[in-house]
């Protein structure tokens, strides 16, 4: 075994943390009859051979190695060998052809591109071995094959005959299911196949005897061919799911080769039993501490009293086919959420979070069937419904009312959104994330698994706070979304929160929401903020503070604002400043007797510091004579961009008082830099009402990056008739369906708030256009 492999020089090869000279010792691991260092060596292999998918000169060194081992049936674990050799040799590079034709052999992207090429090539030139694996006695050898053969074999056609035929005889229901999505496979990557293919997938979906078989073939269908995806979808998910939820557990059933293998009609064949999920009667491998190890657990843990956990990604792929039909995709997940398995209704948020993040649509009802499951025995569905609520923001009101059961609040009045004036104090006046580290990052579905529901985050006063709030009375995650709701019963509960000194940061976040109850809450904030130690953790510990005190107009706490500007350390003292400086801003007249703090800052060297400042001055005192020239100092030419837009936008928030300073003001409308442009234009209509010169610019900048219309929007609602000009552009936002912030692979907690907050600017930037309202 492994022959040769002594004959290579590793050392003189490399992979992501240097030489390769453990390379062999990895290769012999994979071999090893111990499962613990098999997975130890699967481990080594993906975190420095095929680092976060990069193919090394080592990597191509060993595929041989691997392939000999995928070969030999004494190796045990094979299927990862092959899921590895399908990810090393599967990236396809046609997107980057014409970028790499201009790059040379020195260049690192060349150098990437050619051993992504070259591992293509050794992969494929061993691919029969793949082929015996489909009937292989292992049957996590036979998971892995069908992908493998897709992605990786040169001979498509035959591959596709293999996959057909093997249908007829394999038992395992999610070998079965990997193969059906080879085929699809198959039919997305080789047009020449797709016709007949998708002529079988269709026959597949309506006679295959199994369920879940025919489930998987209508999503290879609408994966392969959105176009023919029947009118009576949803009906008949739901009832192939209902049909798996009722029959015997992890029953598998063969199918026929259908019309295209040169069947003449439809005949599936009778049913054979498999053991519902691969490998589910063996052994698993001790726990390692490694990351494919931990992996493992969480998918075991996520799938564990589950019969049928396969339907999840088979949902996940109609979802994605189904696109922007988002009605028949809620519908879908309404069925889901009135399902009596909880598995289905926890896969039905999971689907969910991608929906609703990336498309606009009505979501009531479906709130408030995932509000019904934070009352469920099972913990997960729980932590699923909390995760999911947290970010929706004004679309949790369905929700409220479970979610202040969840939280053992009091009852109150029913549900009442919210909407703060655009005066001192609110998300509008100090910005959306204006405090670093207040809108985080998420994965890759909307609310995805990345993110780990329930996972512990610290709060305030260093102890675990319970995340995702599934079984803690009064959790945090329940309580987020109540607050990010509005909803003013979870004032008390803040409170109580505070008292005990134990408060996640997102939840001081959320204070804005709250309305005038939120006041109440100035006593406690004080008493935290004043026992913040002042210390190189000052920034992380005191700015969500900070931020409710601005959000709750709490100028009572001016003492202990002072102290924290006063304080500050060198370890990011001038974002403390910042913090401290946006909160005195926000206290307006209140903060009248710091005023020679402020001043001291007007000339501070960071220009964020020195807006605030002017801002916190203009805000107590009303005088610009101090203010406009700190100000206009950092809109000269070759001033950075961002210190540009932070003085401009301090400018257009003292609005018409500071007119003077236009002039200075109106060069950054020509300025190559966007965001220049934006805040200019949207500053210097503010304080000149300049509409002739501003207006165009705007809508120029909308079309030219969708991140920009919230911003414009609010300009647009502020200039009424006088936008009218405008009204297309907004009527066109306001019919369209996918949200404008939508991105592919990644998510952030506040998306569909920004959204949902450019649909109420733009409805109200209509009306006041078409009302001509002032």
């Amino acid at each position: 075994m492994l022959t040769g492999i002594e004959e290579v020089d590793w050392a003189s090869l490399g992979h992501a943390y240097g030489p390769a000279d453990d390379v062999p010792a990895l290769l012999h691991g994979l071999a090893s009859p111990d499962p613990a260092e098999r997975e130890t060596a699967l481990d080594g292999m993906y975190g420095a051979v095929h680092h976060q998918g990069d193919v090394y000169d080592s990597t191509l060194a060993c595929i041989p190695f691997l392939l000999e081992l995928v070969a030999d049936p004494a190796v045990q674990d094979r299927g990862c060998i092959v899921e590895l050799l399908t990810s090393i040799g599967g990236i396809e590079l046609d997107d980057d052809e014409d970028e790499l034709d201009e790059l040379g052999p020195e260049d690192d992207e060349f150098i990437s591109a050619a051993n992504y090429a070259m591992a293509a090539a050794a992969v494929a030139a061993g691919a029969d071995v793949f082929l015996g694996l489909v009937a292989d006695p292992d049957p996590e050898v036979r998971l892995a094959a069908p992908c493998a053969l897709a992605s990786l074999h040169p001979e498509p056609g035959r591959v596709l005959t293999l996959l057909r035929e093997r249908l007829t005889v394999e038992r395992d229901t999610e070998v079965l299911l990997a193969l059906v999505a080879a085929v699809g496979q198959i039919a997305l990557r080789h047009a020449f196949l797709r016709d007949e293919t998708v002529e079988w997938l269709d026959w597949l979906a309506r006679a295959a005897q199994d369920p879940g078989l025919r489930l998987a073939a209508l999503a290879q269908l609408a994966r392969c061919a959105p176009a023919a995806i029947p009118d009576d979808v949803v009906e008949r998910v739901t009832e192939l799911l209902e049909q798996i939820r009722t029959g015997p557990r992890g029953t598998g059933t063969g199918a026929g080769s259908g019309p295209a293998a040169g069947a003449g009609s439809p005949s599936p064949t009778g049913p054979g039993t498999g053991n519902g999920s691969s490998g589910a009667g063996e052994v698993r491998p001790p726990s390692t501490p490694t990351l494919v190890g931990q992996v493992r657990e969480l998918l075991d843990e996520h799938t564990a009293g589950r019969p049928a956990p396969w339907t999840e990604e088979l949902l996940r792929t109609l979802h994605t086919a189904l696109d922007d039909r988002v009605d028949d995709r809620i519908a879908l997940v309404l069925a889901q959420l009135r399902s009596p398995d909880w598995g289905q209704r926890a896969d039905a948020i999971w689907l969910c979070g991608g929906l609703i993040r990336r498309w606009r649509g009505r979501y009531e009802e479906v709130v408030r069937l995932v509000g019904a499951q934070l009352h469920d025995p099972e913990p997960r569905l729980r932590e699923a419904a909390t995760a999911f609520l947290e970010r929706l923001f004004e679309l949790c009101g369905p929700a409220s009312d479970a979610l202040a059961a969840r939280v053992g609040a009091r009852p109150a009045v029913s549900y009442v959104p919210y909407e703060p004036l655009e005066t001192y104090g609110t998300r509008e006046a100090y910005g959306t994330g204006a405090f670093r580290g207040s809108n985080g990052s998420g994965g890759t579905d909307g609310f995805g698994r990345s993110e780990a529901p329930g996972g512990v985050r610290t709060g305030l006063g260093g102890a675990p706070d319970g995340g995702g709030g599934g079984d803690r009375p009064g959790g945090d995650g329940a309580l987020l979304a109540l607050a990010r709701a509005g909803d003013a019963r979870a004032v008390p509960l803040l409170a109580r929160a505070l008292e005990r000194g134990e408060v996640r940061r997102e939840l001081l976040y959320a204070v804005d929401g709250l309305g005038p109850a939120a006041a109440a809450l100035t006593p406690l904030l004080r008493l935290r903020l004043a026992e913040v130690d002042l210390d190189e953790r000052l920034y992380d510990r005191a700015a969500p503070l900070l931020y409710a005190l601005g959000a709750v107009r709490g100028g009572q706490a001016l003492p202990e604002v002072l102290r924290v500007l006063r304080g500050a350390p060198p370890n990011r003292r001038a974002w403390v400043w910042e913090s401290a400086l946006r909160t005195l801003a926000a206290f307006g007249p209140a903060a009248r007797t710091a005023a020679r703090d402020l001043r001291r800052f007007l000339t501070a060297d960071a220009a964020p510091v020195a807006a605030w400042a002017a801002r916190a001055l203009w805000a107590a005192e009303g005088d610009t004579r101090e203010v406009l020239p700190a100000l206009e100092r950092w809109l000269r030419p070759g001033v950075p961009a961002g210190d540009w837009c932070a003085a401009a936008q301090a400018l257009g928030a003292i609005g018409p008082a500071a007119s003077a300073a236009a002039p200075a003001l109106r060069p950054g409308l020509a300025s190559r830099d966007l965001w220049v442009r934006v805040h200019g234009a949207a500053a210097l209509w503010r304080v000149s009402g300049e509409t002739d010169r501003t207006l165009p610019v705007l809508l120029t900048a909308w079309e030219e990056n969708r991140h920009t219309r919230p911003e414009i929007a609010a300009c647009l609602a502020e200039m009424g008739p006088a936008a009218a000009d405008a009204q297309l552009v907004v009527l066109t936002e306001l019919t369209r369906r996918r949200r404008h912030n939508a991105r592919e692979g990644t998510s952030g907690s506040h998306d569909i708030h920004e959204d949902e907050k450019l649909l109420t600017l733009c409805r109200a930037a209509l009306a006041r256009m078409e009302r001509h309202v002032p």
